[in-house]
């Protein structure tokens, strides 16, 4: 019988540079094809080749942002893989292994599972001389498996390889090969185990956050971009270096990240919105830089693209452990403002008011995203850039300055940031330093001075702190039991509280979206609950820890923590979250 699915979830796994990738896209162009929302990400070893990696990609009729709780269709390309992953096959899931090197191990897949073997490897090398063409080979199989037309499964093929002329027809092929290996286990192009259920089509655009974060940035305004490679904030880097050049701007791999944050810092101080992006060792290394930013008043945003910690920790995998770092790292006070994204149009919305926020602060902001936010994809409606607003700041005009008797750079305001006239500007000198100083930025030590500027850059918060972007609400808003969380959280969150509503236990949701300063809505959430749970992938609880730092009363705040580099699934959140009202 064929079985109607609205919400698929599929594995490929293989070896790094096995090519696994391209059976998930290819599939997910078919999804695509039938107006699924789509959601993909890989699971890979830190290393340019070998070592287990995986693809992952679910299509729904719901927008989702993470992976489901089991796995309906699994390609293994090899032993280690079932050993891996077998386990994730849903009870009436299929199972399509790549007997190439011996058969399926026993014991890791479930009573019940479907299980095709085919020799792909073997195949491959022997029909058309390169294993790679294996990755076609199943995509065969599987396009039957979803009950999808052989004519489809071509075209989607030839789309993928249209760059590549020379490899089409090897592949179309493999394609057909497959569909005969198909045949023989019963599986037609018309009467597959598994039918997608019937869906409106709408336009969307598959996207991930990295690359919407740097659109953002673009669209508002960017200019100036210096990065060095560092997983997961490299995409960043490779966007800006392809596409800024078109609107005048400038992007330049440096040396290192200590390089990179000073030469945005020059940039910023001539009056071009500047960008870096990094990873947490880059933050680190960055951290004299961005205070000296603070310090200086001048703008300038940081994409920081959390991996796990600490050092060089596990670069492919998430973690949200730079939390604290964030909030408090460099010497000294400084104003600074965190945003955290939970999804791609997060990413492009908080970029581009992460940049306009930089130049009403004069000094740093924070667009905080976590290895599965950066480098996940997924489907979201196309940006809206018609209502792009750029906001200036205090910055002046010539004919403003003219209107000045005297230019301080630094003079003291009641809403802290200073009128700032860019280098160059007729009667705009002024001087820039690190040191504190005075009003027209000569270096001070007098006590009187030292709190009348600690003050005025503190006020430069406080001014904005009520337009700081809102979280996102979901789940049920009267329920006593609250559940907080950021970035990767954000979707799976959201599922798990669906499975809990459907057993009767009732939670409202937050996801902040401003971490620092921590909004009213915020304390206010937390305020109006009976417990609370923060979820958060890090040992020691940083974002509870900084709830907890300017709200008196925590008592109804309990972490739920994960460290172990692999997100949870909306089934394990649901868990841990029902123990923990079970022991209250």
């Amino acid at each position: 019988m064929t079985r109607v699915v609205s919400d698929l979830n599929a594995m490929v796994a293989g070896q790094g540079g096995d090519g696994s990738l391209t059976v998930v896209t290819l599939v997910g162009n078919l999804l695509a094809g039938r107006g699924f929302h789509l959601y993909s990400t890989r699971d890979v070893a830190s290393r340019i080749k070998g070592g287990p990696a995986a693809a992952l990609l679910r299509g729904s009729i719901a927008p989702r942002t993470g992976i489901g709780d089991t796995l309906d269709v699994f390609v293994a390309f090899d032993t280690e893989a079932i050993e891996l992953s077998g386990h994730r096959v849903a009870g009436n899931g299929f199972v399509v292994y790549d007997s190439s090197g011996g058969p399926l191990p026993p014991g890791y897949l479930g009573d019940g599972v479907t299980v095709v073997e085919i020799p792909f490897g073997r195949l491959a090398v022997g029909d058309l001389r390169r294993e790679l063409y294996k990755n076609s080979l199943a995509f065969g199989v599987v396009s039957r498996i979803l009950t999808f037309s052989d004519t489809e499964a071509a075209s989607v093929l030839e789309a993928r390889f249209s760059l590549r002329p020379d490899l089409v027809e090897a592949n179309l092929q493999a394609l057909a090969e497959g569909f005969i290996f198909a045949d023989d286990h019963g599986f037609t192009h018309n009467a597959g185990p598994l039918r997608l259920t019937d869906t409106g089509h709408s336009e969307r655009i598959l996207i991930s956050g990295n690359h919407a974060a740097a659109l953002g940035c673009l669209v508002a305004g960017v200019r100036f971009f210096a990065g060095y490679p560092i997983t997961p904030a490299t995409e960043v880097l490779e966007f800006m270096t392809r596409h800024i050049s078109t609107y005048g701007g400038v992007a330049i791999q440096a040396e290192d990240e200590l390089a990179a944050v000073n030469m945005a810092l020059g940039a910023s101080l001539a009056g071009v919105r500047s960008l870096v992006a990094t990873s947490g060792p880059g933050i680190s290394l960055m951290q004299e830089g961005i205070g000296h930013a603070g310090a200086t008043e001048l703008p300038l945003v940081i994409i920081d693209a959390q991996r796990a910690g600490p050092s060089t920790g596990m670069p492919t995998k998430s973690e949200q452990s730079d939390i604290g770092m964030l909030v408090h790292g460099g010497n000294g006070d400084f104003p600074r403002i965190v945003l955290a994204p939970g999804n791609p149009t997060d990413a492009f919305e908080l970029a581009v008011t992460a940049t306009n926020l930089a130049q009403q602060i004069q000094g740093p902001v924070y667009l905080m995203l976590d290895q599965a936010v950066s480098q996940d994809s997924t489907t979201v409606p196309p940006f809206n850039v018609s209502n792009i607003e750029i906001n200036h700041g205090h910055r002046l005009t010539q004919e403003q300055l003219d209107t000045l008797n005297e230019y301080r750079r630094y003079a003291i305001t009641n809403d802290g940031p200073s009128p700032l006239a860019v280098p160059g500007m007729a009667g705009g000198m002024g001087l820039v330093t690190g040191n504190e100083h005075d009003e027209w930025g000569k270096v001070s030590t007098d006590p009187t001075n030292r709190v009348a500027m600690m003050d005025k850059r503190a006020r430069k918060i406080e001014t904005v702190a009520e337009s700081l972007p809102k979280g996102h609400r979901f789940g049920d808003p009267s329920a006593p039991i609250g559940i907080l969380g950021i970035g990767m959280e954000s979707g799976v969150m959201q599922e798990a509280v669906e499975q809990l509503a459907a057993t009767g236990l009732p939670i409202a949701g937050l996801q902040p979206r401003t971490i620092w300063p921590v909004p009213h809505e915020t304390l206010a959430f937390l305020t109006s609950k009976e417990r609370v749970y923060v979820i958060e992938h890090n040992h020691e609880g940083q974002l509870a820890q900084i709830l907890a730092s300017v709200r008196q009363d925590c008592a109804t705040v309990t972490s739920i923590l994960k460290y172990d580099g692999v997100p949870f699934t909306p089934r394990e959140l649901a868990a841990r979250i029902a123990e923990k009202e079970t022991a209250t």
